[in-house]
């Protein structure tokens, strides 16, 4: 097999252990780290590392941390360019090179000012061989990190659940458009993100629960905001009782929340407000100053085109039922047909009679 080959197939070993921390790893990305020796050219791998819960440790150090002696003269792969600051901890890049490893390939540079290239500085000044592969597959993955690092930002997903005639579902009725099989797949998409985000009107309508209840990733339900100028969620609602359990925010354009809220354990987020609704760039600044990665906006159609207008979605989930609402339904902002142009297919699933339709922005 060529070495190159061979590079590819163990940094996508190294995608598939970063994914089993996918959305619990706070501010820091979900990075995976395997150190490999080679015996004949055979690669046996001696140690294995994710980003902890939180954030820290860093993979390179859990990985070594199992390797032991094993680690000098291996190879690292890495899904991301080994940082380069100086903490509580030394950078991973001079843990590397402390280990002993003799070679790093990675598959992203960070784009954190603090490391950007410093990095990979670091192990080819320390005379370490490096491979830097830029892996698309891993960009993907890495998608909400390098989104709030290079634009300040989260990573915005749209979810859209639209029947076969183009509808979001009837106003102020509960009208399931999908099934169950797609259903899971958006509780499995929650326990994958930082944040969610509906609007005012889908909480009076739906009074939903904004959770990821698949047995098992319960505890992995994402902070939840509700973007609510006036202020106006019912202390009765299901967000609202269950603040104290689930996170929970209004972003608003009111000085206080009201004090029914405020006990029930429900935040305040300052907003702007632009033509009477609430600034989003501003809104997506301060969720990443607060940690917020990645954010799956569930909001009703205005929500969502107001996110769709501001040029702010970049990935686009689109679930297609083939249940027919007619003339009373909300119309849906986007549907397959009229997908904008600057965003790209990237997959396409059938779940049960639903379909959903992967768009990443080009």
């Amino acid at each position: 097999m060529p070495d190159d080959v061979l590079d590819t197939k163990l940094l996508e070993a190294c995608l598939r252990l970063a994914r089993r921390h996918q959305g619990l790893t706070a501010a820091n990305p979900s990075v995976g780290t395997l150190l490999v020796q080679f015996d004949d050219h055979v690669p046996i791998i001696v140690g294995r590392g994710i980003t902890a819960f939180g954030g820290r440790p860093h993979a390179e150090r859990v990985a070594i941390d199992e390797a032991g002696e094993k680690a000098r003269g291996a190879t690292a792969y890495v899904t991301l360019e080994p940082c380069a600051h100086h903490g509580a901890t030394p950078p991973c890049a001079q843990a590397l090179i402390d280990a002993g490893v003799a070679r790093v390939v990675t598959a992203w540079t960070d784009p954190d000012q603090r490391v950007n290239g410093k990095g990979h500085a670091m192990l080819l000044e320390a005379g370490i061989e490096l491979s830097q592969a830029r892996m698309e597959v891993v960009r993907r993955d890495l998608s909400a990190y390098l989104t709030r690092k290079s634009h300040n930002r989260p990573h915005v997903t749209l979810k859209l659940a639209v029947s076969a005639d183009g509808k979001l579902g009837v106003a102020g009725k509960e009208v399931p458009v999908t099934g169950v099989l797609a259903r899971s797949v958006v509780h499995r998409m929650r326990a994958q993100a930082d944040a969610i985000a509906v609007g005012s009107g889908t909480l009076a309508a739906d009074d939903p629960d904004l959770t990821c209840r698949l047995p098992g990733l319960e505890t992995r339900s994402p902070r939840r905001f509700v973007l609510d100028g006036q202020a106006s969620m019912a202390p009765t609602s299901r967000l609202a009782r269950t603040a104290m359990q689930v996170p929970t925010t209004l972003v608003t354009a009111q000085p206080v929340l009201p004090e029914a809220l405020t006990e029930l354990g429900v935040t305040r987020l300052a907003a702007e407000l632009h033509d009477g609704r609430i600034a989003l760039p501003e809104m997506l600044e301060d969720m990443a100053a607060d940690g917020v990665s990645s954010l799956m906006v569930e909001g009703g159609a205005a929500v969502a085109q107001s996110f769709l207008a501001s040029s702010l979605v970049d990935s686009l989930a689109l679930f297609t039922a083939p249940t027919v609402i007619g003339k009373e339904g909300l119309a849906s902002p986007v549907c397959l047909d009229t997908v904008p142009n600057e965003f790209r297919l990237e997959r396409s699933l059938t779940l049960g009679h639903d379909q959903l339709d992967l768009f990443f922005k080009v």
